[in-house]
Formats: C-alpha cells, sequence, structure tokens
C-alpha cells in the first residue's frame, strides 16, 4: 500500500511538471512557427520560460474595486483544474493515475472550470473591460459545450454498445479500444464528423485566433487579464499551457491512440520510449493544426458568429456524426 501511494505520488509529480514544461514549450513552438509562417522572425523557442519567470517575480497587483478572495482565487482554480485532468489522460502509452468508470464525464466538467474561473476572475476585478471579456466567455462557453459533450458522450456510447459491461467511459478503455476498426463505413464517417467538431474545439476551449474574443487586445485591452498580473497571471499563463496538452492528448485519446513500437516489432523500455516520443510528435501535430495553422490563416470572429458557429454547424455536424454512430450499429 505504501509503495503504491508513493508510485501514485511520484507519478503525479511528473505528469504535472512534466506537462508543465512541454505546454511551455510547445508555446514557444506555437510561437516561433506562426511567426514564421507570418514572415517574421518571432521570439526564441524559450521565451514562455522568460515570460513566466517574470511574472512570477513581478508584484501581484490587485485592483481598489476588486474582490480580492476571488480575484486572487481564480488563477488558482483555473490551473488546479487543468492539472487534475493530466490524471486522468492516457500519456505517452502510460495508463492514466486515475483511471475509473465515468472519467471521461468528470474531464468534460473539467474543462469548463478553467472558463468559469477566467469568468468570475473577470467580474471580480472591477473593470469594465474585464467585465466585458466575462461576458464573451460565457457566451463562448455556452456554444462549443454542446457539440464538445456530443463528440465525447456519442464515442463511449458507441464502445459501450460494442463492448457491453466494459467502463467505456474511461479515456483508459477507450484508447485502449480504437473504434476505427471496430465499425462499419457508417460509423467511420461518424467519426470523422464528430474528429473534426473535436478539432473546431479545440482552439475555442483554448481561447486562440480566430475565438480569442474574450481578451481581444485590440479591442478590449486584455479583457479578462486586463487587470491581472504578476504571479496570478502567471498561473492563468501556466492553465493556458497545460490545457493546450490536455486538449491535444483528449483528441489523441479518443480518435488517435494508436503506438508505433509494436508495428515497428519493439518492446520493452525501447518500446515504450519510441511510444511516448510518437505520443510527442501527435501532440505536436494536432497543435499545429488546431492552434497555430488556425490563427494564421483567420481573424478574429465575433461574438454574435462564434455563438451561429457552435449552435448551429458545429452542433449540427456533431449531431449528425452520433447518427451516423447510430445507424452503423442498426445496419
Amino acid at each position: 500500500m505504501t509503495v503504491g501511494i508513493a508510485t501514485a505520488v511520484w507519478g503525479g509529480i511528473v505528469v504535472l511538471f512534466g506537462s508543465g514544461l512541454l505546454g511551455l514549450v510547445y508555446k514557444g513552438f506555437d510561437r516561433k512557427l506562426a511567426a514564421h509562417m507570418q514572415g517574421r522572425i518571432g521570439p526564441p523557442l524559450r521565451q514562455p520560460f522568460y515570460d513566466v519567470t517574470k511574472l512570477m517575480i513581478k508584484e501581484n497587483i490587485v485592483p481598489d474595486h476588486a474582490v480580492t478572495w476571488l480575484f486572487n482565487g481564480m488563477p488558482v482554480v483555473s490551473l488546479a483544474a487543468v492539472a487534475t485532468i493530466l490524471f486522468y489522460l492516457p500519456l505517452g502509452g502510460f495508463a492514466p493515475l486515475f483511471s475509473g468508470y465515468g472519467d471521461l464525464i468528470l474531464v468534460l466538467y473539467l474543462l469548463a472550470v478553467p472558463a468559469l474561473a477566467m469568468i468570475i476572475g473577470g467580474f471580480a476585478a472591477g473593470s469594465p473591460y474585464a467585465t466585458v471579456g466575462a461576458q464573451r466567455e460565457m457566451v463562448m462557453l455556452m456554444s462549443y459545450e454542446f457539440p464538445l459533450a456530443i463528440t465525447l458522450v456519442s464515442v463511449a456510447w458507441r464502445l459501450a454498445t460494442i463492448l457491453p459491461g466494459a467502463h467505456t467511459f474511461s479515456l483508459a478503455v477507450i484508447a485502449a479500444h480504437p473504434l476505427w476498426g471496430m465499425v462499419g463505413p457508417l460509423g467511420v464517417i461518424g467519426l470523422v464528423l464528430l474528429l473534426i467538431s473535436l478539432l473546431v474545439v479545440t482552439p475555442a476551449e483554448l481561447s486562440k485566433i480566430p475565438f480569442d474574443i474574450p481578451e481581444a487586445e485590440t479591442e478590449i485591452a486584455g479583457g479578462l487579464l486586463a487587470e491581472y498580473s504578476g504571479r496570478n497571471l502567471a498561473m492563468f499563463y501556466l492553465a493556458d499551457a497545460v490545457k493546450m496538452i490536455v486538449m491535444s492528448a483528449l483528441v489523441v485519446a479518443l480518435f488517435i491512440p494508436y503506438g508505433i513500437a509494436a508495428p515497428l516489432g519493439l518492446a520493452g523500455a525501447l518500446g515504450a520510449f519510441i511510444d511516448a516520443l510518437f505520443f510527442l510528435v501527435k501532440i505536436f501535430v494536432v497543435i499545429f493544426f488546431t492552434v497555430i495553422v488556425v490563427r494564421v490563416g483567420f481573424a478574429r470572429l465575433k461574438v454574435d458568429q462564434v455563438a451561429r458557429l457552435f449552435w448551429l454547424p458545429m452542433t449540427a455536424m456533431a449531431l449528425l456524426g452520433m447518427i451516423f454512430l447510430a445507424l452503423d450499429r442498426i445496419l
């Protein structure tokens, strides 16, 4: 029992620090590659580490009209929520630390917590810019959560019809049983539609262009984060970096959980190492196409355009994907 607890503690420390470092590394690649795609030099890859270090040593300023305990507490809540999700995700071919029936639903709830924390923090700041940003974040949250929920539940439900009695709402079980080879042509079409829906939701979850309307520096001076500085801003920055890993790892777990070691005939420690590297590559590919390419190729949307996009075409696409999965089961 003591050995198991010690292993879980050390595993949790490795997952938290490793994901934080990895998130900052990918943010560096994000900024560098986006700059090159726009014909700029861009900051060095280590710039996110400089940013976090600088913010950690700067003064933490609280506005006079802010609700202090809410203003200071929300960055901690945001970072804690995304960090908790890491314990339920299969990372690099390794089983999640916390894996049990229904953890997919828990992850769905936890994904909404950082946005809620930013909303509350924005309102608590007592700033008109932050208030506008909080209102925009609420609209976005209500818009993209529905297609996201449909996608996650549809995959778990279809797997449950194939593996009755299995804990199919566990991300570890879903990653261990990819649906692509278990469904027919209609099911494949449904999975493709659900994958597209999740890929579109990803930059919205991360508030990246074209879905960065809650911050919108050129419009509302940073919006939600206008009044944040010092350690509080650093925690929001770290939460954003970790959430980038969480969303891309979620895409990988649901739709591309395959390893490369077994096809290459590798096993043992070498096979685990190769699968871990392959996992990092998959994470990078997801980030590249859902974050970097999208924010370089598109301009910021208006809040009403975001609401229409997710409530109409994206929700319809997710529902259509669910219908195709249902038809695949019937036929």
